[in-house]
C-alpha cells in the first residue's frame, strides 16, 4: 500500500470522464469527486448514464477519455478491490430460489479473499456474523436466503458486501422489490453505516424525496454532471432541468437523526 492510499481523502475521483457506446455518447465530460465518508445519491432519468457510471468506477467498463482514480491511485494501478462493495439490484443479480441460506449467502462474499469452495477459519465465520448483526440480520442466518422478504434479501447482500470490510459500498438502485414500509428502514441502515463506520456510499436511485433525507451529496446525472452538491442546496429546479419536465422534490420528515429499529 503507497502512503497516498493511507492517507487518501478522496475515494473516487473522475477527471473530464467520457464514454461511447458505439457512436452514441453516453457520458460526456464528467468531473465528479467523492470524498471519502460521503453518502452519495446519485439521480437521473432512464438511460441518463448513471449504471455506466457505476460499471466505471468498478472497473467493468473503460472511459473514452478521461482519467479515473480510486483511493488516490490510477484505476489501471489500484488492486484492493476488497475495499469496495457492490450491491447490484437484488432482482436481476441473484436466484433467490436456489436453496441457500442466508449465511452462506454472506460468506461468498469472503471468496475473493480466501478463494472459491475454502473452508471458513474461525476469524471468517466472526466477520460473517458482524456483517450479518451489522444488518440486523443474524436471527435469519440459518434461513434459506428464498423465504425472505425483499427488505431482509437486500440486506443480507449488503451484509455479502460487507463481509470484506469495504471503505466504498456502491448500491444500484438498492430499493428495488422492497415494499413501501421497508425502505425508510433500509436508509436508516446505509445512514448508519455511513456515520457510525465511516463507509462511503454511492447509490443510484429514483427515490428522490426520501433519498434527500439522509445522504450527504447529491449527484445529478443526464449524459453530463448537471449538479454536485449538498441536499440544502438541492432544490425542484435543478430536477425539473435534469428530467426536461417540472418534478418536485418532497422531503419526508423521519423524526430523530436516522433512527429507529432496523
Amino acid at each position: 500500500m503507497t502512503e497516498n492510499n493511507k492517507t487518501a481523502a478522496e475515494a473516487v475521483k473522475l477527471d473530464n470522464v467520457s464514454f461511447y457506446f458505439g457512436s452514441r455518447l453516453v457520458l460526456e465530460n464528467i468531473n465528479l469527486t467523492i470524498k471519502k465518508g460521503t453518502f452519495l445519491g446519485l439521480v437521473g432519468p432512464n438511460g441518463s448514464g448513471k449504471s455506466t457510471l457505476v460499471k466505471i468506477i468498478l472497473n467493468l467498463l473503460k472511459p473514452a477519455d478521461g482519467k479515473v482514480m480510486l483511493f488516490d491511485e490510477k484505476i489501471a494501478h489500484f488492486n484492493q478491490w476488497d475495499k469496495i462493495g457492490y450491491v447490484s439490484q437484488k432482482a436481476n443479480s441473484f436466484n433467490t430460489g436456489f436453496p441457500v441460506t442466508v449465511y452462506e449467502v454472506v460468506s461468498m462474499g469472503l471468496f475473493g479473499k480466501i478463494g472459491m469452495f475454502r473452508f471458513l477459519k474461525r476469524k471468517d465465520k466472526q466477520k460473517v456474523l458482524e456483517a450479518l448483526e451489522l444488518t440486523g440480520m443474524l436471527d435469519y442466518k440459518n434461513r434459506n436466503i428464498g423465504e425472505l422478504s425483499g427488505g431482509q434479501q437486500q440486506r443480507v447482500f449488503i451484509s455479502r458486501a460487507l463481509v470484506s470490510e469495504p471503505e466504498l459500498l456502491i448500491l444500484d438502485e438498492p430499493t428495488v422489490g422492497i415494499d413501501t414500509s421497508s425502505v425508510q428502514q433500509f436508509y436508516q441502515l446505509l445512514s448508519r453505516l455511513n456515520m457510525e463506520r465511516n463507509i462511503t456510499l454511492i447509490m443510484v436511485t429514483h427515490d428522490v424525496g426520501v433519498m434527500t433525507s439522509y445522504v450527504t451529496d447529491v449527484a445529478c446525472l443526464n449524459k453530463s454532471l448537471h449538479f454536485h452538491g449538498t441536499p440544502d442546496a438541492f432544490n425542484d429546479s435543478d430536477l425539473s432541468a435534469l428530467y426536461g419536465h417540472e418534478v418536485q422534490v418532497i422531503s419526508h420528515d423521519h423524526g430523530s437523526e436516522h433512527g429507529g429499529d432496523i
